[in-house]
């Protein structure tokens, strides 16, 4: 018997799985036109793997499966496929609260998502099975969707008390070796805000749940606030919302740099890392600078974040040049509810003073005009609006609130009077402003009272159900095809097609090094897919639109051109339409019929 054959020097190359939303956006290209060998250029895959997708087209063109997704499964029911959508927007919106996931509270998400949409479902269908969000799927659905590096381990939701302890000494520390003053001291947190929202017993917020598919009242945007320990500055507030250039701006032409808050847009309306620096560049530093060379102070402040994903921990490497002055120093995984400053009822309060601000106007727009409530609510209240009743707001928190905020963190820096039982409401006016949302309430007809405020404000933090992610998931995957400013418009107009072409090219080519050479495909991928869905996908479609509307302008040339040279009975001459037959696969549009057009 001869000797065994040594194994391979060279272990078989690992299989790369090409993204489902790429394969679909090779589809998309054929169908436009574009040639295999040109696919295969593109794409650098074998033609093999192209022509493979190209025959599959039909499946893969059907199938509906979570952003990031790389592979997809005929026994894999649709309502797991909902799920996993479904959890993806709500890890989502965890991130946007900066509160941690682990393991466990993803996989009981998912078994309550199973379970209402088993709910949903008809009795006798087929596409039920048991589900018990077991290890192994979790693994396979992090590999699906690149999201283990989002997953924190340990118990997530707990509030680390030892950690915070330990962290206000050292915090008490790092404040007198650097000679830090109050003023020089600041932080920022991000909120949610559902900016056409009333309290849940009003006849206006009972007509809205009546009217199907009309949910402004879910139309969320995110706010992130700062300020400082002594509270006698406010830093411009970052707002991100889902729309760039709002109806209501366009209507007005509304000058964005003219706002009272930093605009800026997205999708999921989330605070991104970009969105956090463009902050820090274009707020945070020039008013920080701006106020400690007012009071004379030297230039240098600290920054006090949590641990939110719009917070990237290497921040610092960018703080350089007009922003080297600014210091960043996060507190400890766990700890901001018991820390944080924005959180010790600055962010309740702003909330509450937003919401006396929006009954004010309700009640000085039907006392001025000719308007009802309801008709200044339905046609009127915007979100130019809203933005405007935001900076009233913010400018209402006293820097009584904003000081007392830092009690926990760094309780030295408070005014003794909030230790000695003085003002216990840090709002504390005439009327305390529950009080004076209760007023205008019922002035206004409306059933309110303090505990529906306590709720309203609440709410806002409160974890989106399965048919509010439902609502979420659709609204989303609506965006992206969102129309822009007419500006943006106009200067799209003015791109050679060449020139857009050039670039989705250049865009194929930075996005398959990238799929090909990242340590981890799916996070690639996923990636890759979501700038595809909400960027390329649209130059894509202008780049189709002109060409098919290219065809179409030949063909009435053409057709011109053989009406022209009709005889005297008006009968064409065969040899001139024949031609036009070429011309016919190039303008119809998928499952469209010759008799159609």
């Amino acid at each position: 018997m001869g000797p065994k054959k040594a194994s391979s020097a060279n272990p078989t190359p690992q299989r790369v799985r090409i993204p489902i939303e790429l394969k679909k956006e090779i589809i998309d290209k054929y169908e436009s036109g574009v040639r295999i060998t040109d696919l295969v250029r593109l794409y650098k895959k074998p033609k093999s793997t192209i022509g493979s997708i190209v025959g599959k087209k039909t499946a893969i063109k059907e199938a509906v499966v979570a952003k990031g997704l790389t592979v997809f499964s005929k026994q894999r029911s649709q309502v797991m496929e909902d799920v996993e959508r479904l959890l993806l927007v709500w890890i989502n919106e965890k991130q946007l609260a900066g509160d941690s996931v682990s393991q466990a509270i993803i996989c009981e998400k998912a078994r309550k998502l199973h379970d209402d949409l088993i709910k949903k479902m008809p009795a006798t269908s087929d596409d039920v099975s048991e589900f018990k969000a077991s290890k192994g799927w979790f693994e396979r659905f992090k590999k699906r969707s690149g999201i283990h590096s989002v997953i924190r381990h340990g118990e997530a939701a707990s509030s680390d008390h030892k950690a915070a302890e330990k962290y206000v000494h050292e915090f008490k520390e790092y404040i007198e070796t650097e000679g830090l003053e109050p003023e020089q001291v600041f932080n920022c947190d991000e909120t949610g805000l559902f900016w056409k929202k009333m309290p849940s017993r009003t006849y206006i917020t009972q007509e809205e749940k009546a009217l199907p598919g009309h949910k402004p009242m879910k139309d969320r945007l995110t706010l992130l606030m700062c300020a400082n320990a002594t509270g006698d500055c406010k830093v411009k507030p970052l707002l991100v919302y889902h729309s760039e250039t709002p109806r209501a701006f366009r209507q007005k032409n509304v000058l964005k740099d003219n706002l009272c808050v930093l605009w800026r847009a997205n999708s999921k309306a989330w605070v991104t890392r970009e969105f956090f620096y463009n902050w820090l560049h274009h707020a945070f530093a020039p008013n920080v600078k701006d106020y400690l060379t007012e009071k004379k102070l030297d230039l240098k402040c600290l920054l006090v974040l949590d641990n939110a994903p719009g917070h990237p921990t290497d921040v610092a490497e960018r703080l350089y040049g007009d922003m080297s002055f600014i210091t960043v120093k996060f507190l400890p995984p766990n700890t901001t509810p018991l820390l944080q400053p924005m959180d010790q009822q600055v962010i309740s309060n702003f909330k509450k003073l937003y919401t006396k601000a929006l009954f004010q106007k309700c009640f000085e727009v039907t006392t001025d005009t000719g308007l009802t409530l309801k008709e200044f609510w339905k046609d009127h209240f915007n979100i130019l609006s809203c933005v405007n009743l935001i900076g009233k707001a913010w400018e209402g928190v006293t820097k009584r609130t904003l000081n007392s905020a830092w009690k926990k963190l760094w309780p030295e820096c408070v005014d003794k009077r909030d230790f000695e039982g003085f003002e216990a409401n840090p709002e504390r006016s005439s009327i305390p402003v529950e009080e004076s949302i209760v007023a205008l309430g019922k002035s206004l007809g409306l059933e309110v009272s303090g505990e529906d405020v306590e709720e309203l404000v609440e709410e806002d933090n409160e974890e989106l159900t399965t048919d509010e992610l439902i609502d979420q998931l659709q609204e989303q995957e609506a965006r992206p095809g969102e129309t822009g400013s007419e500006e943006g418009r106009e200067k799209l107009k003015e791109l050679p097609t060449s020139k857009i072409k050039e670039m989705c090219a250049k865009w194929l080519e930075v996005q398959t090094f990238f799929d090909e050479n990242h340590p981890h495909t799916a996070i690639a991928s996923r990636a890759g897919d979501y700038y595809n869905d909400t960027v390329v996908k649209h130059f894509r479609k202008v780049i189709k639109e002109r060409e098919v509307q290219a065809t179409m302008d030949r063909y009435l040339v053409r057709q011109k051109s053989s009406d022209s040279q009709a005889g005297p009975s008006g009968i064409k001459r065969r040899r001139e339409v024949t031609p036009e037959k070429d011309l016919l696969p190039q303008v119809l549009m998928e499952g469209d019929s010759p008799s159609k057009h």
